[in-house]
């Protein structure tokens, strides 16, 4: 019989640490080091630098949320997602392989929705347009976070077609980003005319 916990966002908060800062600390201290190579690319003659992700930052983002992105970036190939788009939103199951980047995948998870809520929106230089919407009309949104030994289960719902489309929208991007790392950003981006 497999093992089931259903938390609160509260919940989550706490048994991670305090949130997105625990889940980064618990990384820095695993002993991972950042390579010190330069990869920086770009069209138009703006650089991405792959190592530093200065997209990852925001106007409204703390240093432990973009810190948490640029530890999902990295290590996105040990990232899979199994997505159920439903008729009044989506069910997602996201895994890692590796312990510590599933814990900041659940700890990024309970961050944003928790965000979503509030209506307070981090304004990561690389945030897809798609978001925009979530931020204006969260409280049309019913989120569960459930962590089982299957993985992180989140199921969001709407009444308002609208935000269906955009919840539906987003986790195939999310699931591009999981596949194909900064490279699915770069091409959104691209697509979207934009050169940061």
């Amino acid at each position: 019989m497999k093992r089931s916990t259903v938390f609160t966002i509260a919940g989550l908060v706490i048994a991670l640490g305090i949130g997105a800062g625990g889940a980064f600390m618990a990384m820095s201290q695993s002993g991972h080091r950042m390579t010190s190579g330069m990869n920086r690319h770009g069209a138009n003659g703006a650089d991405h630098d792959e190592v530093i992700l200065p997209g990852l930052r925001g106007k409204n983002a703390t240093p432990e949320e973009s810190a948490e992105l640029a530890i999902m970036f990295r290590s996105f190939a040990t990232i899979t997602r199994e997505v159920e788009n439903l008729p009044n939103g989506i069910r997602t199951v996201t895994r890692s392989s590796d312990p510590e980047v599933m814990n900041v995948l659940v700890s990024h998870a309970v961050g944003m929705i928790d965000r979503v809520g509030q209506l307070d929106d981090p304004e990561i230089m690389i945030q897809s347009p798609t978001l925009d919407i979530f931020f204006l009309r969260g409280e049309s949104i019913a989120s569960d976070i459930e962590v089982t030994d299957d993985g992180l289960i989140v199921l969001q719902t709407s009444s308002e077609p609208e935000v269906v489309a955009a919840l539906q929208k987003h986790v195939a991007e999310v699931s591009d980003m999981s596949d194909r790392g900064m490279a699915a950003v770069h091409d959104m981006m691209m697509a979207n005319g934009e050169t940061h």
